[in-house]
């Protein structure tokens, strides 16, 4: 619905939510075209990234590949919110954008012995003091979030660009201290750059930050979840995962949307189809990590609260061995929560209408009880 001024109401800017099952989110990419099939299982998720190198072998870019992978989405079902893809701080190949990268002078940091692939040694970083690269980035992102089969975008970066030692090393205090500062005057300006129906969701809730990044999420709509599990600094995993949770459960209960995206680690066995063997499923290690991790999220989930196993990002071949895989669990009728999760030590305990979950993060071991 828009208003008098052709704005989307609030409400109307967010992804669809219902908690009848588990609501589920998707990140991808494929170089090649989705098939007719793709776009269908895609086309069920109320909220996709179509990550970098989406569509690049076929169209010849990802802002092309894209928005192609947008629309054919958004002609099943136009509802689905679809966000573009963009690294604030590494430089990946495969963008139009970056043709007129190279009309700007030092557009990448320089470590001391003058190397620019300072990334994992691999890739430049953007030197973000630099006003012409802030405003290539920001362009970038408004012309691919015009079309209006995309909904807004994805900021990926975000820890390298505030994590104090990061790069320090390389490229000196004072020169980091200048990205980090110019990466706060481009989140500021991000939204008015977009437009107010654009939905911006970062990736930097993380526990690793004094306040878990709750710090930095007034400039974003929602933020997605990874390397919940991987403690940072002089602390016990689950300590670290403690401070997460808590963490996502404050980030959601502000309204914020959460994009909580775990992985498989070895367990990406074939084991969990729907109409696999139940005692087989159900000693499987897959079932088992799906059982903790689906507790964890619905542990923290509220409106606007998105689930996603995930066993790679890239489904070209055989990279993703869950693609388009359906599991029970994601069809059981769950309903709305009756409270707030319980906490006692680091078991944490929930109720849903048609679910008890029981999670305990020291063992790592859960339990859902379906009613």
């Amino acid at each position: 619905m828009l208003t008098a001024a052709g704005a989307l109401e609030a409400s109307e800017r967010m992804p669809a939510f219902s908690w009848d099952t588990v609501p589920l989110y998707m990140h991808v990419r494929k170089v090649t075209s989705f098939t007719p099939k793709e776009i269908e299982h895609l086309s069920k998720f109320p909220l996709i990234t179509f990550e970098k190198t989406t569509g690049l072998k076929e169209f010849g870019s990802t802002e092309r590949g894209t928005l192609k992978a947008a629309r054919s989405v958004k002609q099943v079902n136009p509802e689905t919110k679809i966000l573009y893809y963009r690294n604030i701080l590494v430089h990946y190949s495969g963008y139009d954008a970056n043709k007129k990268l190279k009309a700007i002078d030092t557009p990448f940091l320089v470590g001391r012995s003058g190397n620019t692939n300072l990334v994992r040694g691999k890739v430049p970083a953007y030197d973000l003091s630099n006003k012409e690269v802030q405003a290539w980035w920001l362009k970038n992102a408004r012309d691919v979030c015009a079309s209006k089969d995309i909904d807004g975008l994805f900021v990926d970066g975000n820890i390298k660009a505030l994590e104090r030692s990061y790069l320090r090393g390389q490229i000196g205090a004072e020169k980091k201290d200048a990205v980090t500062k110019a990466y706060h005057q481009m989140m500021e300006r991000l939204p008015k750059t977009l437009g107010k129906d654009e939905l911006v969701v970062a990736n930097v809730v993380r526990a690793r930050f004094d306040e878990a990044g709750i710090e930095y999420l007034d400039y974003f709509d929602g933020s997605y979840i990874e390397g919940f599990e991987h403690a940072v600094g002089q602390v016990t995993r689950k300590d670290y995962v403690a401070k997460g949770i808590a963490a996502v459960q404050k980030a959601a209960r502000s309204g914020k949307i959460i994009a909580f995206t775990v992985g498989t680690g070895s367990y990406a066995d074939t084991d969990m189809d729907a109409g696999a063997d139940r005692q087989k499923r159900k000693k499987s290690p897959l079932q088992q990590r799906l059982t903790y991790t689906l507790s964890v999220f619905l542990v923290c989930a509220e409106k606007y609260s998105y689930f996603m196993l995930s066993g790679g990002y890239g489904v070209d071949g055989s990279d993703s061995k869950l693609w388009m895989k359906d599991f029970p669990e994601f069809s059981r009728p769950l309903g709305p929560p009756k409270g707030p999760a319980q906490k006692n030590g680091y078991v944490y305990e929930r109720s849903f209408e048609h679910a008890d979950i029981r999670v305990d993060i020291e063992s790592e071991t859960a339990a859902i009880t379906w009613k």
